[in-house]
């Protein structure tokens, strides 16, 4: 597999498969909530959903990608609980988002993120937080993303950016996808939608800087136009949960140690941001 600034989208990181995200959380969850902290905060959260309009309690809001429920307990400051879904494919992080009292009221089921199921023009406003990483195929998520929206629904992806550090990078290419910002904007352009506007986030310890890659990193946002499927039409899905597109053990294995030590790599990095932050001079670049 090889590893490269240059290396395409379309080459699947190790934890940019469905069964290995699926076994990454098995674990994750018990840590997840504490460990966001550092690369996606409340602040970071609610700047995000600023750009989604939540201007009405009765909107239907679908949450993708929701696992423990942090984005969706942001939703429900603005928007009536029963009229929330949250969808993931892990169980363990659902788990974590049933017990959370904010949210006893919202729907919350297991899918697929690329497969959703929600009927066409169901939606008011769609919001997936730090889950496209973890997709085979970002095109198809944000594709079923304007489906399952009503004419004029508003889309809001949160998620990372790629690093410009070749050790950054590097990392990054073994764990899972760091998409840039333009791929966002052509993804969003490809499945039809209108209004697309992408704004950066990242947490305030950063101050700004980029150059290491932010596993939340901006927030894209846009418009369905008309009502109906997207006008993109794709092939069949690639990868199935239930029908893992490989079934080596020791393959897995491999590609699950390394994906765990990419995602060790970015828990180190804001680290490293905080302190120096703590250590810099108020108001000079880190």
């Amino acid at each position: 597999m090889s590893l490269s600034s240059s290396r395409p989208v379309s080459q699947p990181r190790f934890m940019q498969q469905k069964i290995m995200a699926y076994w990454f959380y098995r674990f994750a969850s018990i840590i997840y909530d504490t460990c966001n902290k550092l690369v996606y905060t409340e602040e970071m959260r609610d700047e995000s959903l600023e750009e989604l309009d939540l201007n009405d309690r009765n909107l239907v809001v679908v949450d993708v990608g929701g696992g423990t429920g942090f984005t969706t307990t942001g939703v429900v400051k603005h928007v009536d609980a029963k009229n929330v879904t949250i969808l993931d494919q892990s169980p363990h992080q659902l788990a974590k988002a049933k017990k959370k009292k904010q949210l006893k009221d919202c729907t919350i089921i297991e899918g697929d993120a690329e497969n959703l199921p929600f009927p066409t023009d169901y939606a008011d406003r769609y919001v997936s937080g730090g889950s496209i990483e973890y997709w085979p195929d970002p095109q198809r998520g944000i594709r079923e993303s304007y489906r399952v929206l009503k004419k004029g629904g508003k889309a809001c992806m949160i998620g990372p950016v790629y690093p410009t550090s070749w050790v950054s990078r590097f990392f990054a290419d073994i764990w899972m996808l760091f998409p840039k910002e333009q791929d966002y904007i052509e993804w969003f352009q490809k499945a039809g939608f209108q209004d697309i506007k992408l704004k950066r986030v990242g947490p305030r310890w950063f101050r700004g800087a980029r150059r290491h890659g932010l596993i939340i990193g901006c927030c894209v946002t846009g418009v369905k136009p008309e009502s109906g499927d997207s006008p993109l039409q794709l092939v069949t899905k690639l990868e199935d949960l239930k029908k893992p597109t490989s079934r080596n053990p020791l393959k897995f294995l491999w590609g699950y140690t390394l994906g765990w030590i990419g995602g060790w790599y970015f828990i180190f990095v804001p680290i490293y941001m905080w302190i120096k932050d703590k250590i810099y001079p108020s108001g000079m670049q880190i």
